[in-house]
Order: C-alpha cells, then sequence, then structure tokens
C-alpha cells in the first residue's frame, strides 16, 4: 500500500468513524447519561470490536455472506432487531447514571460484540475490504486497513462521548433529559433505514 492510498484509508476511516451512526448516537447518550469514565469500556469495546470485524471481513467472512445470502439475510435481522431493543432502552431511559433503576452503560464485550450486528459497521468493513486492500499483499493489506481504523476509531468515537458529557449539565432537567433520550432512541431506530432498501 502506498503511503498516498494510506493517507486516503486513513480519511475514509475518520470520516466513517466520525460521522452519525448507531455507535455514535448510543455514545451520545451513554456520555449525557453515565459520564465519559463510565463509558470508556463502551468505546474501547467498539474500536476492538470492529478491528475484529474487519479482520474477519478482510479474511473470509465477507466472501461467505455474499456465497449464502441467508445467512446475510439472518444477520440482518437479528441487528435490527438488536437495534431497536437498544432503541427502546435508551428511549426509555429516565435518570442521569440512575443506578437504583438497574441501568448501566454497555459494557466492552457488549458493545464488541455489537459491532456484529451493526449495519452501518458492515458496510464499513465491506467497502474498506473491497476499496483498499491489495490482491498481491492480501494478508499485509487486510491487516493495514485493521490498524488504520484502529487509530482512527477510538479517538472518532470518543468525540461523540465527549459531547454527550458537555450536555450532562444541561440535561440534569428530568424533562429535558427524557425528551434527549427519546429523540436518541428514535435517531437510532432510523438508522435502520438503509437496511430496509
Amino acid at each position: 500500500m502506498t503511503p498516498d492510498t494510506f493517507l486516503a484509508l486513513l480519511a475514509f476511516a475518520f470520516v466513517s468513524s466520525v460521522t452519525p451512526g448507531p455507535n455514535n448516537l448510543m455514545l451520545l447518550a451513554s456520555g449525557v447519561n453515565f459520564g465519559l469514565r463510565r463509558t470508556v469500556p463502551h468505546m474501547i469495546g467498539i474500536a476492538g470490536g470492529f478491528c475484529v470485524l474487519l479482520l474477519a471481513v478482510g479474511f473470509g467472512l465477507g466472501a461467505l455472506l455474499t456465497a449464502v445470502p441467508a445467512l446475510h439475510t439472518a444477520l440482518k435481522i437479528a441487528g435490527g432487531a438488536y437495534l431497536l431493543y437498544l432503541a427502546w432502552k435508551i428511549a426509555m431511559s429516565r435518570g442521569i447514571s440512575d443506578r437504583e433503576a438497574g441501568e448501566r452503560p454497555m459494557r466492552f464485550l457488549e458493545a464488541a460484540a455489537f459491532q456484529w450486528v451493526n449495519p452501518k459497521a458492515w458496510v464499513m468493513a465491506v467497502t474498506a475490504m473491497a476499496i483498499y486492500t491489495d490482491a498481491d499483499h492480501p494478508f499485509a493489506s487486510v491487516v493495514l486497513v485493521a490498524l488504520a481504523f484502529t487509530l482512527v476509531n477510538l479517538p472518532s468515537v470518543s468525540v461523540w462521548a465527549g459531547f454527550g458529557v458537555v450536555l450532562r449539565q444541561f440535561l440534569a432537567d428530568p424533562v429535558r433529559l427524557k425528551w434527549f433520550n427519546v429523540a436518541m432512541g428514535v435517531l437510532l431506530a432510523l438508522t435502520l433505514i438503509p437496511l430496509l432498501r
């Protein structure tokens, strides 16, 4: 991979990681409801889970899903159902860091596993591997794509959790927080629209 291609890959990784999607909307809501420190495992889980997804797609899982459309359809349905469940949980959340209600931020393994049913993550992974891997050096180029996303992903998603922390004071009012969480739940559910096409 040439330096110019790697820079283009970094730019693609940044833009696709920092733009709104399920992960970033959940991090925004988590930053508001739980603060930055408690959201860190969620952020690291996203970066780690997406890196593993990229490697899996690069080393053949993407080809398997293309060869077995039913598996791809099942993954889309499972991902959509889980995303709606998460949207409902966010929309119904009522208290900032409400430990008494049993609310907690997403854990590392939950966030990592979510990447496997996240429609935006799949689109990003397949697109990155299709565009930036080199048939002459498949192993090295797959690893470079995963490395580029790992370098860019954590700082990019941290921005969204940081926005949430900044909004915490404003959203300390229970009515504002209620409507913020409802809006985040609706926006998260709307990220399913590309799946319906």
